[in-house]
């Protein structure tokens, strides 16, 4: 990743790129740190490429402002961490069914998730073989109906894997469903199952290992689901899973996306623009040419409902969004010329578009939107904290 100061303009060559905030980042971290009691730790999850913000930054930034533990879906996203010389101990949310990737976990100091009785005997029997510990960390389905170990046999599970040789129990963890809906009702129906996992274990006067529930919607609706730790993810990123959780914590957009113009024309009323001809001009216009498009993660869906800022101005977007470009009217914006940048994402003057914006327009949700930019977009990374002194890639 690309390294510059501020909002960036980082290669007069580059058509479109994806600009990473660190301070925001940073700031996102800490603030989330001091909201946690002193005995909670933050795992932060970095899974689909840090949503799309850069694993690799990403994990320099959060482990040097707050974060003790790294959460990610595959075993490679986890290798790449271990590659990049991140040290923290990693999480890996999914599972994994072979003896293969067992050795794999072993030798790149990853632990997995438990979420399947049969997986007790695979993880035991390929750590013994290979005479090592595995540390495990047990899903416990308490209503997610996704991956999990159902609560009402969870802690039989406890107990046999404390009297498996070779495995660790490191954790014991739930997912929930329903944290950012108005309505908490379920997450306590979720709480109270994992709950009576817990009391179950303690009965049979075996440890209790960590302890994980929450989410980001977890963490901000009740410091009661916090536990030994919180998984974070979309928080990270300057984003309230739901309205009625945003302002309980200071969160800063962390991703921006820019592009240039590259042509710029005049065109009469009566002419048709883009793909369909869907829009057509009903006066003089002039029209800016933006080199980005679907293929970079700006989704088809959003043509002619789509703004940009341009100088702190914001414009619509006209016709069609392309493969590789869109279009804006800068009818308004004399001063607009090719080569300059165009904010689809981000802040200009008093100005801000979030992909919060765009999910609401879309009727999606702000992970979706931020999980869609492409690598054709490089990530630069702006506004290094100063914490983190070391080139970060």
């Amino acid at each position: 990743m690309e390294r510059v100061s501020g909002p960036c303009d980082p290669d007069p060559q580059a058509r479109a790129w994806v600009e990473i905030d660190a301070q925001a980042l940073a700031a996102n971290t800490q603030a989330i740190r001091r909201y946690l009691g002193a005995q909670t730790e933050l795992l932060a999850v970095i899974k689909a490429d840090a949503y799309g913000h850069g694993a690799v930054t990403v994990a320099e930034v959060v482990l040097a402002h707050g974060a003790t533990w790294l959460g990610v879906a595959t075993l490679g996203e986890a290798i790449q961490l271990r590659r990049a010389g991140i040290e923290a101990p990693i999480l890996l949310l999914s599972g994994v069914n072979t003896a293969a990737e067992v050795a794999a976990l072993l030798y790149w100091r990853v632990e997995p998730t438990l979420a399947m009785g049969e997986q007790v005997f695979l993880f035991a029997q390929a750590a013994q073989s290979l005479g090592q510990t595995l540390p495990v960390h047990l899903d416990v389905d308490t209503g997610m109906s996704r991956l999990g170990i159902p609560w009402s046999q969870a802690a039989d599970w406890v107990r046999l894997v404390y009297q498996t040789p070779g495995l660790r129990l490191a954790s014991l963890y739930s997912h929930l469903a329903t944290a950012d809906d108005p309505d908490p009702q379920f997450v306590y129906t979720q709480q109270q199952r994992f709950e009576q996992v817990i009391q179950q274990v303690r009965r049979w006067g075996l440890p209790l290992p960590k302890l994980h529930l929450a989410n980001s919607a977890g963490m901000l609706l009740d410091r009661q689901l916090h536990y030994d730790m919180v998984r974070v993810g979309l928080a990270l990123y300057g984003y309230a899973p739901a309205p009625h959780l945003a302002g309980i914590l200071p969160l800063q957009p962390v991703l921006q996306v820019r592009a240039r113009i590259t042509q710029i024309k005049d065109i009469a009323p009566g002419t048709g623009v883009s793909y369909g001809q869907r829009f057509i001009a009903d006066r003089p216009m002039r029209l800016a040419t933006v080199a980005i498009g679907y293929a970079d993660g700006v989704p088809r869906a959003l043509s002619q409902q789509l703004t940009a800022l341009i100088g702190g101005r914001r414009v619509r977007q006209v016709g069609m969004i392309t493969m590789d470009q869109l279009m804006l009217d800068v009818t308004e914006v004399p001063h607009a010329q090719v080569g300059q940048v165009v904010t689809l994402i981000g802040a200009e003057g008093d100005q801000r578009i979030t992909a919060e914006d765009w999910a609401r327009t879309l009727n999606t949700i702000t992970w979706e939107v931020l999980c869609g930019f492409r690598h054709r977009l490089p990530r630069v990374l702006g506004k290094l904290p100063a914490p983190l002194v070391q080139e970060v890639s």
